[in-house]
């Protein structure tokens, strides 16, 4: 699907240097409905997580990531730059960091160690005693239809239901 955002005549000159750029954008793509606004402070400095939206809009309103990027966490922060998946158009490539449940809780202590500590609620989930861990309270932050499964541990694809495009009724919990 192609969408035209300004139409301008075809007009061609005989020098390269003259010809306007086929498109011109006057501000980075998918930016903040009016009604989100309110997510982001005015001047602050917010993730830029519009690459990994291409493919992951779902993530975009989330409050997990919203939060994470409003504090200028970005997805690659976490999950690194990613390059061979977000260029694989069939998502065989899987994101260069994954977490295995039991890597979750060390991954978010590396930031959030410090007021949680002392924290009742959590001593259990740090001493590990429980079988949750920090997603299992603050938004779990997983997919919620998977078209492919990777082993998280060492990135080979288990599973690949050979989906390449998904459906409003698949999307819909049974």
């Amino acid at each position: 699907m192609f969408v035209v955002t300004s139409c301008r005549p075809c007009a061609k000159t005989n020098n390269p240097a003259e010809e306007e750029p086929l498109l011109l954008l006057d501000e980075p793509p998918l930016l903040l409905d009016e009604g989100e606004a309110q997510l982001v402070s005015e001047g602050a400095q917010m993730a830029d997580n519009n690459r990994c939206y291409v493919c992951h809009i779902n993530f975009s309103m989330e409050k997990f990531a919203v939060t994470h990027a409003r504090a200028d966490i970005s997805c690659e922060h976490c999950h690194g730059p990613s390059d061979a998946h977000c260029s694989d158009e069939d998502n065989i490539t899987p994101p260069d960091i994954m977490y295995p449940e039991e890597k979750i809780n060390p991954s978010c202590l590396q930031c959030h160690l410090g007021g949680i500590k002392d924290n009742e609620k959590h001593k259990p989930v740090l001493a590990a005693v429980t079988q949750k861990n920090c997603t299992s309270c603050h938004n779990g932050h997983k997919m919620g239809h998977r078209t492919r499964i990777w082993n998280r541990q060492t990135g080979e694809l288990v599973s690949d239901d050979k989906v390449r495009m998904l459906d409003d009724n698949m999307t819909k919990k049974k």
